[in-house]
This record gives C-alpha cells, structure tokens and sequence, in this order.
C-alpha cells in the first residue's frame, strides 16, 4: 500500500503540517490493522511520538527580537516541539486566542512605542473586545536600551494584558537592555525547559541548537573588520548637511546582504573629547582601570557621547546644581531633553566637580553601542562591497566642537571598521518582479531604495518605481542625482516627484508631493503596489502615514474609519513597511 506525504514544497505551516502529519498517520495505522501492514508514525515524530505545537512569536523594528526568535524556535525544536515562528502582525486575534503554548520576543521602539510589526496585534489584544485567553501558557522576553524611556514598554504592555486576560505566565519576563545576548540565552534556556514539563515534549534533543551568545558568523560580539576604501562626499559644498558615501570592503568575510538589510558598525569615541575626561581627572589615558587602560575604556568600550541615567543621578545627587535637579527630578521628559541637548559625559562631570572619583565614574557609563545604517547598494550589482550613506553629524557648544559618535568616525578617522549585518527581512524588494513599488525616502532615507533600484535593475524586473525623494536644496542636497536621474531617463524609474523645502518660498516636503499625486498614487495601490518609507520617524514618516491616510479617503471615497482599515490591510499583507529611526 502507498504511504501518502507531504510534499516540501505544500503550502502548508508548521503547525498545519503536524496536523496533516497526524491525520495520515492515523489513517494508515487504521489501514494497516485491516492490511496487516505495520503502522507508520509522521517521519518528524517516529522517535518521540507526536510534538506539541509551540508557537514563537516576534515584534521587530530592526531584527534582533527576529533573530532571538530564531534560537529559541530552534531550542524547542531540539527539545521536540513542532514550532511556527512569525511576525505579530501575521497572525489574527481569533487563531492566537486558540492557540497553548506561545513565547514572543519583542522590541521596544523609540520611546516605549510597539515596533511597526506589532501595532495591529497590539491594538486588537488591548481593545475591550479581546477575547478570554484561559487556555495559553506564555512567556514574555523584551528587548530595549536603558538609555531611552518606556525601556521594554513594548514587552511589558503585551505581558501585562495577556496575564489580564487570563493567559498563564509560565516564566517570568525578562528585560534586556542593549547587551541581550546572554541574558535572552537563559531565558530562552528556562523558557524552552518549563514548557517540555508543562507540555509534554520529548526533553531529547535530536541535535544540539544553534546559541545566540556563540552564534556562526560576523556578529556585534564578533565583528569583521572591513577595509573601508572608499569615503567621499555627496552633498555639496553650499550645504547645511555633510553627507557621505561609504564602501565597506567584504574580501573574505562570507557576508552576504540582501536589499533591505542594515549594517552594524562599531565605532570608536573621538580621542579629543576620551583625553579631556582623563584631563578632568587629572591622570592619563594610559592610567590602568582594572585590566585595560583608560584610553581604552572610553575609546572602544563605554559611551561617552550621550550621559547615562546612573551618571546624571549621581552627579545631581553631589551635585549643587539648581538646572540640573530641576530637569531631572522634575519628571518632564521633554524638560530634561531640552537640558540635555548638546551635552556629553564631559559636561556632567563639570557640573560635579571634583564630586566623583574615577573608580566611581566608570561604573557609572553604558557600553558603547554600534550603529545601525540602511544598506544604500544590491548584492546583485556589488557582491564584494557594502554601501552605506551616512550624515555626518556635527556643532559647537559651549567653546568645543561636537560630532556624532559613529558618523564622525567613519568621516574623519575610519581606514577600516568592525562591521556585522543586521538582516531585515520584513523590508524587502517584492518577490513578485512585476509588483509595482512606491518609495519615499528624503535626505539619506533615500538609501535602502538606491539598494532596491540596483537590485530591479540587475534583476531585469518588470514591475513598476516610483520614488519620493526631497532635501533642503536641489543644487546641493541631491544626493545620487546622477544615478537617479539616468534611472529615470533609462525608464527604471518611471515616475519621479522630488521635494526641496528651501528652493521656494513655500516649503513643499515629500508628504505634499504625495498629495499632489493622490488620485495616481492611489491607483498605484489598487494595483497592487507596496508603500516604502525610509527616514526620520518622529516627524517625516508620521507626516507620510497622514497623507497616506488622507490620500486613501479623497481617492477611495472612504471614511476616516475605512481609510485605517484599508492602511491597515496593507500593513497586515506587508504591502506598507517602513524603515524608520
């Protein structure tokens, strides 16, 4: 008798496929009593009998709750689960609300706000029509940095209201800061050991699980250090930004990226500003902090642009210091970042004084953190290099000169640099060659797209582009205006609306372009089009979604109400994906 399978390339999930699994097997067991025929289990369960299902869920701005998510699915796989892992937003409140076994992974964005990929599910999991939740065991892990507020708020706001809603926590959140790597392993550790017990799993793994503290490859712990050949302005001298573009060179590296990705770079303080602190000191950069110099603490390890929370409480603490009591004990976020704006370490220790010594100071710093920047170049038309397209951020304050951390470094003092990819799978050209695109991107938002169009064009993609691009002038802030404009007249790009705020008396930004554009925009997604933004999150890519939304009511003839369904929609069939910072 034929045993029937599933083949591999079924459009079947996980969980779908251990169902299906069971079903045939018990169908051919009922056969084969009648055929004398040994019976035969499921091929993924012969040795441990039927795997409870483990759902894995991940909120992500940029990656890293994607990755974690990753590690712990194949943890339990080991320890004999069947696990589906997926993006919140991809599934509905209706089919989590029956599901046993859950464990999510989630990032906090910008000042305590969901990622872009949990906003839907958040948004349905707290309305007051949420469903009881009675039957889910859970665990919560949050990632966030300390160094924002609403640190983990993300996590906490889901942990929260899942326990609120009758789900059972059967491991204790826990929130990570920037170093996650080993805190997120045991977690995922208890995590994965709790639910074998509560779930019946087989306990034996089958082969030992990839580790995210010793994970294969070029990583923030691992870094490859890449040449860094090419370094040259893009905008020009009459500009009010300094903007550059960067090659990073692969060689031997095994790096490879996809349009969409990001890179991280480790950067290096500037020395100016580590040898001032050793001179507020009084000792040098060579005087030895436990086992390293403190040249080379400040230089590579600890962050010294931005104070940290622990340094400024215990300075205002010494401190006599009217301004600064007020702005951090006031508890008005906005107060104190007005206070803070243009300080760095240095300014805190001054208000202090001699108030600290510096054993107690180091303690009191955070690691100093990579960077993340939007990949500006195809793998396709650059295998052996990575762009990127960096502002280089600069001013003077109180009588020194001030940069930002990495973009400085890489302007002014980079001949190589350590380097990891930080792969970003929900910001993708389409599969679909034929689908058209919609990208807007101002200023150095523009980079992911210039990566998207060398990857259609190597491609020989049929699908229509159409890109938002705009800055304050066009003579000197059109970056990349020889490529885009050559794409435009090559038919690669086939609509073009550009936005210079300060070429005419009325501002006109990309979100107005759009306006203009509405009727044909819209038909664009009716089309099928996806909607990119790329760019600065607090003001730029809000306006965008304003417009988009206006545009989708004047166009569409829709209510207010059915305008954020349809926006909604396109999010939900990731159609509308930002990369935003």
């Amino acid at each position: 008798m034929k045993i029937a399978y599933i083949p591999e390339d079924a459009p079947f999930n996980e969980d779908q496929r251990a169902w299906i699994s069971g079903f045939l097997a018990g169908l051919h067991s009922r056969l084969a009593l009648q055929l004398s025929i040994p019976p035969v289990l499921p091929v993924a369960d012969v040795d441990n009998g039927p795997r409870p299902l483990l759902r894995v869920l991940f909120g992500t701005q940029t990656g890293n709750a994607e990755s974690v998510a990753g590690d712990l699915a194949a943890a339990a796989r080991g320890q004999g689960f069947a696990v589906t892992v997926a993006g919140l937003d991809e599934i509905e409140l209706d089919e989590f609300a029956g599901l046993a076994h859950v464990l999510i992974v989630i990032s906090t964005y910008g000042e305590g706000e969901m990622p872009d990929n949990a906003e839907l599910f958040w948004a349905a999991l707290s309305a007051d029509t949420a469903p009881r939740l009675a039957g889910l065991d859970y665990g919560v892990l949050a990632l966030g940095d300390t160094g924002y507020d609403g640190f983990c708020q993300a996590g906490k706001l889901i942990d929260t209201r899942l326990e609120q809603l009758g789900a059972t926590r059967v491991i204790s959140r826990v929130d990570c800061d920037v170093d996650y790597e080993t805190a997120a392993a045991e977690w995922v550790q208890s995590a994965v050991t709790t639910l074998v017990t509560r779930a019946g799993a087989s306990g034996v793994s089958a082969a030992p699980p990839p580790s995210i503290v010793a994970r294969s490859g070029w990583t923030r712990k691992n870094p490859y250090r890449a040449r860094v050949p090419v370094n040259r302005r893009l905008s020009g001298a009459g500009s009010a930004k300094e903007i550059r573009h960067y090659e990073f060179a692969l060689a031997d590296s095994g790096i490879g990226y996809e349009a969409g990705d990001a890179l991280g770079v480790l950067p290096a303080n500037d020395p100016a500003l580590v040898a001032a602190i050793a001179d507020h000191f009084r000792v040098s950069v060579d005087t030895a902090v436990g086992d390293e110099s403190l040249g080379e603490l400040l230089g590579h390890r600890y962050e010294i642009s931005t104070p940290s929370k622990d340094l400024l409480g215990e300075v205002e603490s010494r401190a006599d210091n009217e301004e600064l009591s007020h702005a951090l004990r006031g508890g008005v976020k906005e107060v104190l970042d007005s206070w803070l704006f243009g300080k760095d370490v240095l300014d805190i220790l001054r208000i202090g004084g001699d108030a600290l010594s510096l054993d107690e100071f180091v303690p009191l710093l955070k690691p100093l953190q990579h960077r993340a920047y939007s990949i500006s170049s195809s793998s396709l038309a650059h295998p052996e290099q990575i762009h990127l397209t960096v502002a280089s951020v600069r001013y003077r304050s109180t009588g020194r000169d001030r940069g930002g951390v990495c973009s400085t470094f890489l302007a002014d003092r980079c001949a190589d640099a350590r380097i990891f990819l930080q792969p970003n799978k929900s910001f993708r050209v389409p599969a679909d060659d034929d689908t058209p695109m919609i990208m807007v991107g101002p200023g150095t938002g523009i980079a992911p797209f210039r990566a998207f169009l060398q990857e259609r064009e190597q491609r020989g993609a049929r699908g229509r582009n159409w890109l938002f691009f705009g800055d304050q002038h066009r003579e000197h802030d059109y970056i990349y205006a020889a490529e885009i404009e050559a794409w435009h007249a090559g038919g690669l790009l086939d609509r073009l609306d550009l936005a210079f705020s300060r070429d005419r008396s009325e501002k006109v930004y990309v979100q107005s372009r759009m306006r203009a554009r509405g009727r044909e925009l819209f038909g664009w997604l009716q089309d099928g089009a996806h909607f990119y933004v790329c760019g600065d999150a607090t003001r730029m890519a809000r306006d965008v979604d304003h417009a988009l939304h206006e545009i989708v009511v004047e166009h569409g003839g829709l209510g207010a109400d059915d305008a954020t369904e349809y926006v909604n929609a396109l999010k939900r069939e990731k159609r509308y994906v930002r990369d935003v910072y």
